[in-house]
């Protein structure tokens, strides 16, 4: 003989959900989110360190000192470069007209100092270079400056 089927129990709730919707979501310890918040500031501090260092270890700067207007057909520049001595520089000067429009463009070598040509051991010299133009220049400006190695 067989007996009567028996009525399946009810699953319990809990159980019920979770394979509805899926498991409760697990959350992190106090402890882990204390070490993870460290370790990403600990990250962050070393990179913009490594970004601040590295921008100043290869810098090239420039200064305008002035510019003078012989003719027409030419305008001398003078700046001064700072960058580490040893390192050879190029640089971008340019001649511009009455309506800032480039009229003389010339790329400038600036050779490696040594250590003992100037009073800061190097660093800065003064260049005054001329550029050849196509009309009437009224200003005369560095646009750019990097080491030629690059």
């Amino acid at each position: 003989m067989t007996s009567p089927d028996q009525p399946a129990q009810p699953a319990p709730a809990d159980t019920s959900l979770a394979n509805r919707y899926g498991a409760k979501k697990r959350t992190l310890t106090p402890k882990a989110k204390r070490v993870i918040g460290g370790a990403a500031l600990a990250a962050g501090i070393g990179f913009l360190a490594w970004v601040s260092t590295s921008q100043s270890l290869s810098d090239v700067t420039f200064k305008d000192i002035g510019y003078s207007t012989t003719d027409a057909t030419l305008a001398e520049v003078d700046f001064q470069v700072t960058r580490e001595p040893g390192t050879a520089v190029k640089c971008a000067v340019k001649a511009l007209d009455s309506k800032f429009a480039v009229v003389g463009w010339k790329v400038v070598d600036i050779p490696p100092a040594e250590a003992t040509e100037t009073a800061d051991g190097g660093r800065t010299v003064a260049q005054r270079v001329a550029v050849r133009t196509e009309s009437l220049p009224v200003s005369g400006v560095v646009d750019s400056c990097w080491a030629a190695g690059t």
